[in-house]
């Protein structure tokens, strides 16, 4: 019998959602209900532990997991502050996109951080920050409510995650510096090329399909053969595109797999360059 996987994910959340519907995307077929910690898939060899983002550096490090979903700013933070976090990203998950950024009141003239007073969840990742860029500032750990402690006279500006702004905004704040950009992340013990479990690479496989078909479009258009080539250029991200003769002379069906977005725009280019009938699809998978 095949080794048994084991995958740490976040137990709710957004993110939450968004790793259950890669997992189940990508053929895991489980259920969660009420307070479980534990879920098994139904028809593969894999138990997938449903816990807190904090925890699951800690569990792939230990060996508890094989893999983990988490934020690439949780895993940075982790490693910042422990010598014992050896879990490394192994694919970037392209959900949940944030920044860490730093932020001051909307009235605040700051212009440098030296000599000022940081809140921040994050103080590992803001000392190294600080340390790397000869800055002198005193930080104060928060665990909630960040933004408020510029009014309330504990902090000079804070540093804190930033997804739309509209939190800040909320709080009369404005963000001035960008610390890193962060994404979930599929982590695991050794790196993509050390691991030696077939099993594990062939599921990390399966993620990127699912992935990769995110924003993947397959087009099919009919043009002229004359404009064949101004129109296979014009096809965003595609690789060597299928050219189909058609029944009548002269025209031909082009199909693509667009491995970048097929906005309106690209649709206009590609007709007023006599492409016709322009059908673009979304896509499900992709294995390459």
């Amino acid at each position: 019998m095949a080794k048994k996987i084991t995958i740490a994910i976040q137990r709710k959340g957004r993110l939450f959602e968004s790793s259950k519907e890669l997992l189940i995307k990508s053929g895991i077929n489980f259920s969660t209900s009420g307070g479980k910690l534990l879920a098994r898939s139904s028809n593969m060899n894999i138990d997938i532990l449903l816990v807190r983002d904090d925890d699951i550096p800690s569990l792939v490090s230990k060996g508890v997991a094989d893999l983990g979903i988490v934020g690439k700013n949780v895993l940075a933070e982790q490693a910042a502050n422990s010598r014992k976090i050896s879990a490394k990203s192994v694919l970037n998950l392209g959900f949940s996109k944030c920044r860490l950024a730093f932020a001051k009141p909307l009235t605040s003239k700051i212009k440098s951080l030296n000599n000022k007073v940081i809140a921040t969840s994050y103080p590992g990742l803001v000392k190294k920050f600080l340390k790397k860029e000869s800055i002198n500032a005193e930080l104060i750990k928060i665990n909630g409510s960040v933004e408020l402690t510029p009014y309330i006279g504990i902090a000079d500006c804070i540093c804190d995650l930033v997804s739309s702004g509209a939190t800040l905004e909320a709080n009369n704040l404005t963000e001035f510096k960008i610390l890193m950009d962060s994404e979930a992340v599929l982590i695991s013990s050794s790196s993509l090329k050390n691991l030696k479990d077939k099993t594990i690479i062939d599921l990390v496989r399966r993620f990127e399909g699912v992935i990769n078909a995110a924003e993947s479009k397959y087009v099919m258009l009919n043009a002229s053969t004359n404009s064949v080539n101004k129109i296979c250029k014009l096809l965003p991200g595609a690789d060597s595109p299928t050219i189909i003769p058609l029944q009548e002379k002269n025209k031909v069906a082009i199909h693509a797999l667009c491995s970048e977005p097929v906005f309106w725009e690209t649709m206009e280019k590609l007709k007023s360059n006599g492409a016709s009938s322009i059908l673009v699809m979304p896509v499900e998978k992709i294995l390459n």
